[in-house]
């Protein structure tokens, strides 16, 4: 063999090609990588500096997406019709948070919006991130609530002067669907268990149909750890051992209980992405529900944390298939967050959301 044969030969050997280095392409369809339209909901509080925020990073990154963007507020009676429209149109939206008025007449339009678009499931992603001190370490939980029965049917009716009723509803239908996607989640992205939370021992046909129904659809997935917790014992056992969890499905108001008590384990609500997704549209906002609309002082000195919402919009660039731009951004806020030099006052630091928001877009490449 020739020296410079066997130079090449030693180069190519200590110096590993650049195609070994990442995955195997993503091969779109012709016209993939036309803009879509995405419908974007600012909100109440904090929702316009965090919306804001993604339009920074979105444009910075040259994102294939555009916004239709629509002003609606907690306060109102019911989400325009307008906006409705635009949603099923687009199939996606983008929102910040929506204030609910405590007590009174007044509906809260997130159950509104989940209703009339039959957003069934709600996923909210709680892991350790790089560079974020927490008390528990290997926490990588998916919660998946079901978003459109249960406690918050909104059946209530006082029935006589001082005594209130307020009926759960929990159905073989509904139960079983979001059972499925749990399942599914669980088997499309390599997860190991799905853990069922419930009150069964307590409510034995409402919570009961509801783990009836799910125990059918594990006996479907025979290489999926399927296990059942007590409400009760899961908070406790979250706050002392987060690690043994990893899918946990859960009927309405454990969810939101569950979700926000482990995006506060994980690292807070400020970097916990979600979104919620039914047969035909998907609506991504942050995560978990504690704080998505701030307090006032945060909005007046505009403080608030972007990050997870920024998180939320690479999930929502995924769901449009659109991975590379999905993998950058997520990216970037990984690094700001590793790095530590900009965060917020709920990450420990003293950064404005546009030095978060001009921190990730440096990191973009």
């Amino acid at each position: 063999m020739s020296t410079s044969r066997t130079s090449l030969s030693l180069l190519r050997t200590l110096v590993p090609y650049k195609t070994q280095t990442r995955a195997v392409t993503y091969m779109p369809r012709p016209g993939d990588g036309s803009p879509r339209p995405v419908t974007l909901i600012p909100g109440d509080g904090i929702g316009p500096l965090v919306t804001n925020a993604v339009e920074q990073v979105m444009e910075a990154m040259h994102a294939p997406v555009y916004f239709e963007k629509y002003q609606v507020h907690g306060d109102m009676k019911q989400i325009p019709q307008e906006v409705i429209d635009s949603i099923r149109k687009n199939k996606v939206c983008l929102k910040g948070g929506l204030r609910t008025p405590k007590g009174g007449g007044v509906s809260s339009l997130n159950l509104h919006l989940r209703r009339e678009l039959d957003l069934y499931a709600s996923l909210v992603d709680c892991c350790n991130l790089p560079g974020l001190a927490t008390r528990h370490e290997n926490v990588d939980i998916i919660v998946i609530r079901e978003n459109t029965e249960g406690e918050y049917s909104g059946l209530e009716h006082e029935v006589v002067p001082g005594v209130v009723e307020s009926l759960k509803v929990i159905t073989k239908f509904c139960s079983e669907r979001i059972a499925k996607y749990a399942f599914e989640y669980a088997y499309l992205n390599n997860r190991k268990k799905v853990t069922a939370v419930h009150k069964a021992n307590i409510m034995k046909l409402a919570d009961g149909l509801f783990l009836e129904s799910c125990r059918e659809v594990a006996a479907r997935y025979p290489t999926i750890k399927y296990d059942e917790i007590i409400v009760d014992n899961c908070c406790m056992q979250l706050v002392s051992k987060p690690e043994q969890f990893d899918v946990m499905i859960t009927p309405n108001l454990y969810g939101n209980l569950v979700a926000n008590t482990a995006a506060g384990i994980a690292g807070g609500t400020g970097v916990m992405p979600g979104g919620n997704v039914g047969a035909e549209h998907a609506v991504f906002e942050q995560g978990a529900s504690a704080g998505n609309v701030g307090k006032k002082k945060m909005v007046e000195q505009k403080t608030a944390n972007p990050l997870a919402l920024l998180l939320s919009s690479a999930m929502m660039l995924r769901h449009l298939q659109f991975p590379a731009f999905a993998n950058r951004l997520e990216e970037a806020v990984k690094n700001v967050i590793l790095e530590g030099k900009y965060r917020t006052k709920d990450l420990g630091g003293d950064s404005t959301t546009q030095q978060v928001v001009d921190a990730v877009i440096a990191k973009i490449e």
